[in-house]
C-alpha cells in the first residue's frame, strides 16, 4: 500500500524536507539497511513507527523514499541505499554504469571542469566526480538540488547549485570572460522532457520545448565547448544538428536514450552510433541481455546514407531472421549491420521500410536477436487459428512491425477457443509422439509486412 495512505497525512512524494531532518535521515537508513521495503507491508509499518512515536508527515517522507530506493535499485545498484530520490527525477535518471560512460567522455578528451545543468538527482553528476573530474551540478528546483546534494555528499570535487541552468551558464560565461578565471571546459546537459499540468506530468517531443532546449545547447557548443547532452532515445533524425555525433544507447535490450556530442567529447569519423550493453553493463551474443563488455556499431556517413543491401523478402523454411536491437534502428544502420556482419551469409532486408532482416546463415551477433523460421503464413486470423488448433499451441507469443495490430489483440483472437496450459503447456517447439505431431506447445509468431504482403512467420528463438 503506498506511504501516503487514507489514515496518513497527504504528501508530495518530492517534499524531502522530514528525511533530511536528523531524525528522519537515521530512521531512513536505518529501515534500509534492514531490509528491502515491500508495498504489501507499508501500511503494517507506517503503524508501527507512529506508534513509536514518529511523527506522520515524517513516516511518510520515509516510506516514500524507501519505496523509491527499491526502484532504484535497477540503475543505481547498492548506491541506492544511501541516496534520496524524487518519482521524476528518478524516472529520468541515467544509469550509474552508462552515466560512467558518459563521464569517461570528458576524462578522455581532456576536460577537467564539467557544469552538470540541470543536474536532477546528480546521476551524471556521481560519475563524473568519481573520476576526479571537478563538478558543478545546477538545478532550478530546490527539491531537486536538495537530493543531489545529498547523493553528492561522498564527492569533494562536486558542488550544487540551485539556479536556472541558462541563466547560470550565462553568468559564468561573463564572469570567465571578465576575470579571466577558469570556468567549466565541459558541459554535460540532460534536459526535463516532461510537462506538468492539473492531470500530472506529460512527455515532450519537441526539442525546443526541453528544459533547457536543443537551442541552447547547440549555442554552447558553437562556442567550442566539450558538450553532450541526453536526449530522448526517439528523437527525429531531421533533429539532430550537423556537426555533432549521435549514440543511442540500450541496456539489457531496452533502449535507453540519445547523446548528442560536440566538439572533444565528439569521436573523429563517427557520425551515428549504437552501442549495445547487457543488463548487467556489458554487451551479450545475439542480443541476449547478459555478458561482459560492450558492442558499438558506427558509420561516419550522415542519416539516410546507409550502404545499399539486397531487399529480397523472407525465404523459406530454415532461414534465419533478424530482429535488430533498438539502438541499431534508431541510429538508422540496420542496413549497415547486414552489409558488414552478414554480406557473406545471405543478408538481405524484408522490405525497405521494416527493421527486420534474414540471412540464410546464423550468425552470432550482439546487435540483433536472431530466429529460425519454421513456416511463412498470410497474416489471415481464421488460417492462424486453424494453424493453432491443428499444431497444438498452448502458448503463443506475438511480435510485429509494420502492422497496425496489437499483439494481444492477435493472441486473444488466435487463441480463441484454444485450450490453454494443461500437461505439456510449458513445452518448448520439439515435435512429440510417433506420428510427428505437435504436443501442448509454446510458439512465437512474427507478423510483419513485405510489400503489400501482410504474412505470419512462425520461429523459434535462438
Amino acid at each position: 500500500m503506498p506511504a501516503d495512505t487514507a489514515d496518513q497525512p497527504s504528501l508530495d512524494p518530492t517534499d524531502l524536507g522530514p528525511v533530511l531532518a536528523p531524525e528522519g535521515w537515521a530512521l531512513l537508513n536505518r529501515l534500509s539497511a534492514e531490509g528491502s521495503y515491500r508495498e504489501a507491508d507499508a501500511l503494517a509499518l507506517s503503524t508501527r513507527l507512529r506508534k513509536d512515536g514518529h511523527a506522520p508527515e515524517l513516516v511518510a517522507a520515509v516510506l516514500t523514499q524507501l519505496r523509491l530506493r527499491g526502484k532504484a535499485a535497477a540503475k543505481f545498484g547498492p548506491f541506492a541505499q544511501r541516496m534520496v530520490f524524487t518519482q521524476a527525477g528518478l524516472e529520468q535518471a541515467t544509469r550509474l554504469q552508462v552515466a560512467a560512460l558518459h563521464a569517461g567522455r570528458f576524462a578522455d578528451a581532456g576536460v577537467r571542469h564539467v557544469a552538470d545543468l540541470g543536474c536532477g538527482l546528480g546521476a551524471d553528476a556521481m560519475a563524473l566526480a568519481a573520476l576526479d573530474l571537478q563538478v558543478t551540478a545546477v538545478d532550478r528546483d530546490p527539491t531537486v538540488a536538495a537530493a543531489a546534494t545529498v547523493n553528492l555528499m561522498p564527492f569533494p570535487s562536486a558542488q550544487v547549485v540551485c539556479a536556472d541552468a541558462v541563466e547560470w551558464a550565462r553568468q559564468a560565461d561573463e564572469l570567465d570572460g571578465a576575470s579571466g578565471t577558469s570556468g567549466p571546459d565541459g558541459f554535460w546537459l540532460d534536459p526535463a522532457r516532461r510537462v506538468l499540468s492539473t492531470s500530472g506530468s506529460a512527455r515532450v517531443f519537441n526539442p525546443e520545448a526541453f528544459s533547457p532546449p536543443l537551442s541552447f545547447v547547440e549555442a554552447l557548443a558553437e562556442a567550442g565547448r566539450a558538450v553532450g547532452v541526453k536526449m530522448g532515445p526517439g528523437i527525429p533524425h531531421e533533429s539532430v544538428p550537423a556537426g555533432c555525433e549521435a549514440q543511442w544507447v540500450s541496456v539489457g535490450g531496452d533502449l535507453t536514450e540519445a547523446v548528442l556530442w560536440f566538439n572533444a567529447v565528439a569521436r573523429p569519423g563517427v557520425r551515428r552510433a549504437a552501442l549495445v550493453l547487457g543488463g548487467d553493463g556489458g554487451s551479450a551474443g545475439n542480443g541476449s541481455p547478459s555478458g561482459q563488455g560492450s558492442a558499438e556499431l558506427t558509420s561516419a556517413e550522415d542519416f539516410g546514407a546507409s550502404p545499399a543491401v539486397e531487399v529480397a523478402g523472407v525465404g523459406g523454411v530454415g532461414c534465419w531472421l533478424y530482429e535488430p536491437d533498438g539502438a541499431v534502428i534508431r541510429a538508422g544502420l540496420v542496413a549497415d549491420l547486414v552489409a558488414r556482419e552478414h554480406a557473406d551469409a545471405g543478408g538481405r532486408l524484408l522490405d525497405e521500410h521494416i527493421a527486420y532482416f534474414c540471412a540464410d546463415e546464423l550468425v552470432q551477433t550482439p546487435f540483433a536477436r536472431a530466429y529460425e523460421v519454421l513456416s511463412v503464413m498470410p497474416y489471415h486470423v481464421k488460417g492462424l487459428r486453424r494453424w493453432a488448433k491443428e499444431t497444438g499451441v498452448r502458448r503463443l507469443d506475438v511480435k510485429k512491425r509494420g502492422m497496425a495490430v496489437t499483439p494481444e489483440e492477435v493472441r486473444r483472437l488466435v487463441m480463441s477457443g484454444q485450450k490453454s496450459g494443461g500437461k505439456g503447456g510449458k513445452a518448448g517447439t520439439s515435435r512429440a509422439g510417433a506420428n510427428g505431431a505437435w504436443a501442448g506447445r509454446h510458439a512465437t509468431l512474427v507478423l510483419t509486412r513485405v510489400g503489400q504482403e501482410h504474412l505470419a512467420i512462425e520461429v523459434r528463438p535462438v
